[in-house]
């Protein structure tokens, strides 16, 4: 069987669940080493006061026991691959620096950086929209995101070879009603995506980014359930998408076979941002 990512290290960030979870076992099926990181970890002693200052999603998942990212390390072993789990707040640079130095210092490199920690419980009109939580949205969404590329970036540049992806989304690109934070922090996303292909390019660093549309997650499954439908028959084949749809992209756009693609944000949303009637 061809393992097109064996003796690559690929770290993810927001990996305790959902598409982050799914992309560490995409990319540990087709060959990689891979390190799970999140804010929430299961064993966590202070798991409840983190995610109750993270807003109402974590709140819920940690509440109900739905965090996975020592479980998700120990399946990824399970397949014969090295993997870690760490504790790591996007936006506490400090934090990042130190959990990227030790994976250096474990693994002997980073080769992938998946970024796609982030925040998607800021949903009410502009009117009504938290300062707070705006805040929030843009450090988690947006200045997370440059953290992690630049805390990786110089080891990249070391070993001239490197594939980060960012996780942007149909709401930067299209907008989105009562979304005002993520979606100014997505359409950021894709500045950020850009800027970082242009300066990779000399030394063999792609950059490019996934902007997804309706995906089944456990989030998305907490939306009420008419509007959730409504979005659902905005995408062309009126259904949602599934986790293995952005990790099956993420796991091309991180090989070989893509070596000559920066810069792209590539659409994985069903035609949702097509003229369906």
């Amino acid at each position: 069987m061809s393992l097109p990512l064996e003796g690559k290290v690929a770290l993810i960030t927001g990996a305790s669940r959902g598409l982050g979870r799914t992309d560490a076992l995409r990319l540990a099926k087709a060959g990689a080493d891979v390190i799970v990181t999140d804010i929430l970890i299961e064993d966590d002693e202070n798991l409840e006061t983190t995610s109750e200052r993270l807003g109402p999603v974590a709140q819920f998942m940690a509440h109900s026991k739905k965090v996975y990212t020592k479980s998700t390390t120990n399946e990824i072993k399970a397949m014969g691959r090295k993997s870690a789990a760490y504790k790591m707040d996007v936006t506490n640079r400090e934090e990042v620096e130190n959990v990227m130095k030790k994976v250096k210092e474990e693994f002997g490199k980073i080769d992938i950086l998946v970024n796609n920690a982030a925040t998607l419980d800021h949903t009410v009109k502009i009117e009504y929209q938290n300062e707070e939580y705006w805040e929030r949205d843009l450090k988690v969404n947006l200045t997370g995101a440059f953290n992690c590329s630049k805390a990786v970036w110089p080891y990249m540049k070391e070993q001239k070879w490197g594939r980060i992806i960012n996780m942007a989304s149909v709401a930067g690109t299209l907008g989105g009603y009562g979304q005002a934070s993520y979606s100014t922090t997505k359409a950021g996303i894709l500045g950020l995506t850009k800027t970082l292909a242009l300066e990779g390019a000399k030394y063999n660093i792609t950059v490019n980014a996934i902007v997804p549309g309706i995906i089944n997650t456990e989030a998305f499954q907490m939306t009420n359930p008419e509007m959730r439908e409504r979005m659902i028959q905005r995408t062309a084949f009126k259904r949602p998408g599934e986790p293995d749809d952005i990790a099956n992209a993420i796991s091309f756009l991180v090989s070989d076979q893509a070596n000559y693609i920066t810069g792209v944000g590539l659409p994985v949303a069903g035609g949702i941002d097509l003229f369906t009637f």
